[in-house]
């Protein structure tokens, strides 16, 4: 009696802790959306950027690839802003990322709710961004005798390439195939980049009155289309 006992117990354990989902191991996707500045000068503006990336899926919900993302990062006001210091500058950044999805860790399958939210992700990366200014103010009008006949210049670099890690929260849709995988991923992704360096806007001055204290960020909120296909796996859950 006790040998069934535990026999029975012992398959009803497996039974409530595991579960198996089918996926495909390599995704393909794509997406546009929009950038915002968070630099050395005062006004915030938005610019704009796309993006393609390559993965590897571990599970079903959990990743790591590449993603290569192109755009214009803008800021400053040369009307508004106390120095008359403004920035546009297009980009390119090349960066590893791994995320992992909430499903990787519920058993959505019995909750309407969680379901749904199954697809709600955190990730992190590390890259590289190259900078290349198309425009910026590198001189304040002159308004003091020791300047030069320009102004004052304001001492950064046109052209840098800088460390970069992002940070991903963002939200996958999933949609099956006729196979009943889970093929298409319909994705929505708040993006917050910081970079280990000054090359984001051009500016490296040491005067205090500019605040050049913290690192250079800009944010990218974007939404996109994932395609998986490949070999399929099969992952365990266990709740």
């Amino acid at each position: 009696m006790k040998k069934i006992l535990l026999t029975l117990s012992l398959l009803s354990f497996a039974t409530l802790v595991y579960s198996q989902v089918n996926f495909y191991k390599i995704g393909l996707g794509a997406g546009i959306g929009t950038t915002i500045s968070y630099a050395d000068v005062q006004e915030n503006s938005q610019g704009y950027a796309g993006y393609v990336t390559a993965d590897y899926n571990l599970t079903a919900f959990a990743s790591v690839g590449l993603e290569f993302q192109a755009g214009k990062i803008n800021g400053g006001n040369i009307i508004t802003n106390p120095h008359n210091r403004q920035f546009k500058n297009n980009y390119n950044a090349l960066t590893l990322n791994g995320k992992v999805a909430l499903g990787q860790f519920i058993d959505y399958e019995r909750n309407n709710f969680l379901n749904v939210i199954k697809g709600l992700y955190l990730g992190v990366g590390i890259g590289a961004i190259k900078n290349k200014m198309n425009y910026i103010v590198r001189y304040k009008p002159n308004t003091q005798a020791e300047f030069p006949p320009l102004g004052y210049e304001f001492p950064g670099q046109d052209k840098s390439t800088e460390l970069l890690m992002p940070v991903n929260l963002g939200m996958n849709f999933y949609f099956k195939d006729s196979y009943d995988q889970l093929r298409y991923i319909l994705n929505i992704n708040c993006q917050g980049n910081v970079t280990f360096g000054e090359g984001l806007d051009g500016y490296n001055d040491s005067l205090a009155i500019f605040s050049n204290k913290s690192p250079d960020l800009y944010s990218f909120l974007s939404v996109g289309i994932k395609y998986n296909f490949g070999p399929v796996g099969i992952s365990k859950r266990i709740f």
